[in-house]
């Protein structure tokens, strides 16, 4: 397939002889956590037994939408939760995870931040916009991650035991930044940390990037939330949108009441006829994240061949779909993405330009093409113009497609 695309698309030597070492390097890799994910999955699904008609779904208010209330209970399933409030009216993994903080940390209770900074759209959220959390009376704290990338468990038990802390939070996946994203051991000791010290204090994870490439979830150990968008891992790249909060049936409970209004219980929220793309796309998660773990391995090794910096190592245990590649200056990043876009299915002859995004400091370029708009479980990149210059290589439902793209952005970082 290498050797193929390489003469296809007339990539040069250098790139070529680069990716025949990288998928040397890759090719025996193996995915054991997939198979049990897939195994899970299924089990899911067999064991809540959905019907062809529940798949109908409604408009209005959606009452009585079956489509959403069988979805919402094989998420719980997947998940390892209690309860699962999926819904399009939830339009992205931010939205998701805000919702849940503001419903969890009413004013004059503390918020801590047990993984560092949050992302840039994430920590605008909390801290500085208009109608920020803080602006609102919440109290924040940031816990910086040690040196070695692992959280600070002595300093997290501190906080939560402090006077009036309501939640403690973990983001997962990386988020644009250079530190390393957390797996669910990690996430799993900074519950138990929590709980030891301070049992009444709930534990948030935001989950985007990290579902189905574990074969656990934060649920699954303790968390009592997570959080995400159906437009990544778990749409299995057919959710039009959507996102998901699940864990602990009364917290659920109170992210309805603010998502929607006190009283309604999550009862309306119409599908919109949507119901069979969120139940297929549930059932294809498992292979189009493996699929996804298999082209990020081989962009790793290509791009370390060609002695750039990655992180995470091709081979190396995955906790999300985020590759990191540090390309050193602001040339190579647009070089990167607009390589990269030339691969795309969708806006191929298009060419990203860096420009303001809301939420972040720095100028941010992007490269997508992807059938459903913003959808990460695509092959897309990210990269805010700031050192140390690193692109953030995501998604990718075919491994043929993904080893394209990585093929392109190389030739075209190097030329």
């Amino acid at each position: 397939m290498i050797e193929l695309l390489c003469d296809t698309f007339c990539v040069d030597a250098r790139v070529r002889a680069a990716a025949l070492r990288a998928r040397e390097r890759t090719q025996s890799l193996t995915y054991p956590a997939q198979e049990r994910v897939k195994v899970r999955v299924l089990r899911a699904f067999l064991d809540e037994g959905i019907n062809e008609s529940d798949l109908a779904g409604s408009s209005g208010y959606g009452y009585d939408d079956a489509a959403r209330e069988r979805y919402e209970s094989l998420l719980a399933r997947v998940l390892g939760a209690p309860r699962a409030l999926a819904r399009l009216s939830i339009v992205s993994g931010t939205h998701a995870i805000v919702t849940a903080l503001a419903a969890c940390v009413p004013p004059g209770q503390r918020l801590i931040a047990a993984a560092g900074r949050p992302y840039d759209t994430l920590r605008n959220a909390i801290c500085d916009a208009d109608h920020s959390l803080v602006s609102q009376g919440v109290l924040y704290e940031e816990i910086a991650l040690r040196g070695e990338g692992t959280p600070d468990f002595d300093a997290i038990a501190a906080a939560a035991r402090r006077e009036n802390t309501g939640a403690v939070f973990v983001q997962r996946s990386r988020g644009y930044a250079p530190r390393r994203s957390l797996d669910v051991a990690t996430c799993a000791r900074v519950t138990a940390c929590v709980k030891q010290a301070a049992p009444h204090v709930a534990v948030l994870v935001d989950n985007c990037y990290g579902e189905l490439v574990e074969e656990r979830e934060p649920t699954h150990d303790g968390s009592d939330l997570v959080m995400g968008s159906l437009i990544k891992n778990l749409g299995g790249s057919l959710a039009p949108g959507g996102g998901y909060i699940a864990g602990r049936a009364d917290l659920v409970e109170r992210v309805s009441a603010r998502l929607y209004a006190p009283g309604l219980h999550g009862g309306l929220g119409p599908t919109f006829g949507f119901g069979r793309a969120f139940v297929q796309g549930l059932f294809m998660a498992p292979m189009i994240v493996e699929q996804t773990l298999r082209g990020l391995d081989f962009a790793a090794a290509l791009f370390a061949e060609l002695g750039f910096e990655v992180d995470p190592q091709p081979g190396a245990v995955r906790t999300d779909i985020v590759q990191a590649i540090r390309l050193g200056d602001a040339e190579r990043l647009l070089r990167f993405t607009s390589g990269l876009q030339t691969a795309m299915p969708l806006n191929a002859r298009f060419r990203p330009e860096p420009g303001p995004v809301p939420g972040y400091v720095d100028p941010v370029v992007m490269s997508s093409g992807a059938f459903i708009g913003g959808a990460t479980i695509e092959l897309s990149c990210d990269a805010p113009l700031r050192a140390p210059f690193e692109v953030y290589l995501q998604g990718g439902i075919v491994v043929e497609h993904a080893m394209l793209g990585a093929l392109l952005a190389a030739q075209a970082v190097i030329a």
